[in-house]
């Protein structure tokens, strides 16, 4: 089989299509034939050397992809067969025509759903169906500020928001940006540079009733934008970590400041399966639509790694084996 790999940290250009020996199945392990593999700002973080990397070069980013189970290991018995249709959220090494997936992170695809929609859905989507659901459960009538609403997160929380009968308010730092989150459900649209905050107040005078902040050095002027008894849900750090939060300053307001990771509930084969199925269910329904940006073939993969690492792309980057 081949891989993108590394062997040093930087730029797209350490990327390289290498010749890797096939995968065999391994007890509680399935091999995977990728169809489609989603890139993720992760993957970049990882190129970069800013997330911890286990072992030894060559490594393998990615998380998320779609494609059929070739091998399966002869002690399982499982439901699972040679042929299958699946998907996985979060198996390490992804950006590979094989991958080694333990059973308990495989995801059943119903026919319906094709391999592009999963590998650019799952990481994303249940990301935004656990923010809107659990996180801060959104009610028909709220207002809700989304921080990068044309982002891959970003799009899916306006989409699930709306379909919850919110009125979702939008920040988006270009006019494309901002006419693909009106595109993707919200009511209004607001430039994300200096002076959002006092744009967002014109509008809203007595604050939201929840912001989704994936920015991180925004967190006071969320929290300050949250109408009293609001939530914020802070859910990443894109800019940077935030400051520390004055406790006072969510007493005095009666204010929720809640924090937003998937991984605190995707935590067995069962949640995965019964929270991807109620993706596929608002795919089917037309509640939610994957804005796919572009393909690039995975030996090609250093040139998807500089669209996004650029942040000119809206919607979701796949690479296809």
């Amino acid at each position: 089989m081949h891989a993108l790999t590394f062997s040093r940290f930087g730029g797209p250009d350490v990327l390289e299509w290498t010749a890797l020996p096939d995968l065999q199945p391994a007890p509680g392990i399935a091999v995977v034939r990728t169809h489609a593999i989603g890139l993720n700002f992760a993957d970049i973080y990882r190129r970069q050397g800013r997330y911890h990397l286990a072992g030894s070069p060559p490594w393998i980013a990615g998380y998320e992809g779609a494609g059929e189970i070739i091998a399966l290991d002869s002690s399982d018995v499982c439901d699972w067969r040679v042929g299958q249709r699946v998907a996985f959220a979060d198996a390490p090494f992804a950006n590979a025509e094989q991958v080694a997936v333990p059973l308990a992170k495989l995801i059943r695809l119903p026919d319906d759903i094709d391999y592009d929609t999963a590998a650019g859905l799952l990481l994303q989507g249940l990301t935004a169906q656990f923010l809107v659901e659990e996180s801060y459960p959104v009610r028909a009538g709220d207002h809700v500020l989304v921080h990068a609403a044309a982002g891959g997160v970003g799009q899916l929380l306006v989409q699930l928001a709306k379909a919850k009968g919110a009125q979702v308010i939008a920040l988006a730092s270009s006019a494309e940006k901002r006419d693909a989150a009106i595109t993707a459900g919200a009511s209004h649209a607001i430039d994300s540079n200096d002076g959002w905050g006092a744009r967002v107040r014109q509008l809203f005078p007595d604050g939201v009733d929840a912001v989704y902040d994936s920015i991180g050095r925004t967190l006071p002027e969320s929290l300050a934008l949250a109408r009293v008894g609001g939530t914020v849900v802070f859910y990443g750090m894109a800019a940077g970590d935030p400051d520390p939060v004055d406790p006072r300053v969510l007493m005095d307001r009666s204010l929720t400041l809640v924090g937003g990771d998937l991984w605190n509930v995707l935590t067995s084969a069962e949640a995965r399966q019964t929270r991807a199925d109620r993706l596929f269910a608002a795919v089917r329904a037309g509640q939610l639509h994957l804005q796919i940006a572009a393909r690039f073939a995975l030996r090609d993969g250093a040139q998807a790694h500089g669209l996004l690492e650029g942040r000119g792309v809206t919607g979701k980057v796949l690479l296809i084996p």
